[in-house]
């Protein structure tokens, strides 16, 4: 290992030395330990050698002579079960938590909204749309349909020390949260009995995956966070997937998997933002693709505002893309995720009715 390039709670990314070329990889230390310059790593490589998405980076598996991770905590729940790498975490739910019997008698999100963002680049946005919008405390529910290692998002941990974003929840198998949870809907509790958020984000970790299929993606799994918002009592708030820049057809305009899910998977009567977009042929191709598809007939549709979460990410320094597409590239994606935070923040100023 050549040198330590970054740093951010449980992870630590690195310039690695394979075969004679400068690589970059990431080492989540709550399973392999701490990684010093000079130490020699054991790399998996295998996404990078197909050319996947993971931002172009390798991931360790050993770090040669190190101390044995410790086990002796007091959490009991296995996270990557049944894998080498499996680990041990103090669950919010467990005995053994500070937060067990507040977990124990949880039963209702008393009408906290709850945003699905259907991609983790919407995250940042609806996070700061919320905030924008008034609202006090936001927490995000990390699902594990794709990365599991919360470290492995800079954004969290940006908007983490921006102060925009007061508690990440990792659920599943997904770990590293401030908080660990069983599922989704431990998740959703913790985030509100626990963490007090007033707005709850949930989705995916980075990298999704797709498979031009109509079924065949980790997104439309994560709708059912919405289906598990509602059985607890919460508000559910749907981003729409929206681009004029992606090159695929089926993502242009509204994505398919935005109209699967709130066609197929979400319950009738869920709020859906839509943002204010200047470009009126972009905002009838919005409209048109909700009506056909029977999103307007089946869900609640609300107009509002991404604008002030792109300014307050611009204001607090919080550079965001999407498959390498910036917020000038793109803009129509972001405003819709900021219209969803924003949607959400006015749920909760009215209160759980």
């Amino acid at each position: 290992m050549r040198a330590v390039v970054a740093e951010r709670p449980g992870a630590v990314e690195l310039t690695v030395d394979v075969a004679g070329e400068d690589r970059t990889a990431l080492a989540y230390t709550a399973l392999v330990g701490p990684v010093r310059e000079g130490d020699r790593v054991l790399l998996n490589v295998t996404a990078t050698a197909l050319e996947l998405g993971t931002g172009g980076i390798d991931f360790v598996v050993s770090v040669a002579g190190a101390d044995a991770v410790d086990v002796d905590g007091p959490g009991h729940i296995m996270k990557l079960r049944y894998s080498p790498l499996q680990a041990a975490v103090l669950s919010v739910e467990e005995e053994a938590s500070p937060h067990h019997e507040r977990m124990r008698t949880a039963e209702s999100l008393e009408g906290t909204p709850v945003v699905w963002a259907p991609l983790h680049s919407m995250v940042a946005p609806a996070v700061a749309g919320a905030r924008a919008a008034g609202a006090e405390r936001v927490a995000y529910v990390m699902t594990d349909g794709a990365a599991l290692g919360v470290p492995l998002s800079r954004i969290c941990a940006r908007l983490r020390a921006a102060g925009l974003l007061d508690a990440v929840v990792s659920s599943g198998q997904a770990f590293g949260g401030d908080i660990e949870a069983v599922n989704t809907f431990s998740g959703l509790l913790a985030a509100r009995v626990v963490a007090e958020a007033d707005v709850i984000v949930v989705g995916d970790g980075p990298g999704n995956t797709g498979t031009a299929t109509r079924w065949g993606a980790t997104d439309i799994e994560s709708a059912m966070s919405l289906v598990a918002a509602r059985i607890l009592g919460g508000k559910p708030v749907a981003t729409l997937r929206i681009s004029f820049a992606d090159a695929r057809a089926r993502h242009r305009g509204v994505s398919h998997h935005s109209l699967t899910a709130l066609g197929s998977i979400v319950e009738p009567g869920a709020h859906v933002a839509v943002p204010h977009l200047a470009d009126r042929a972009q905002r009838s191709a919005v409209d048109d693709a909700l009506r056909a598809s029977g999103v307007a007939g089946r869900h609640q549709l609300v107009e509002a505002e991404g604008e002030p979460a792109l300014d307050l990410l611009a204001g607090r320094g919080i550079r965001i893309d999407s498959m390498g597409r910036s917020v000038d590239d793109d803009r129509a994606f972001f405003l819709a995720a900021g219209a969803a935070g924003a949607v959400a923040a006015d749920l909760a100023e009215r209160g759980p009715a």
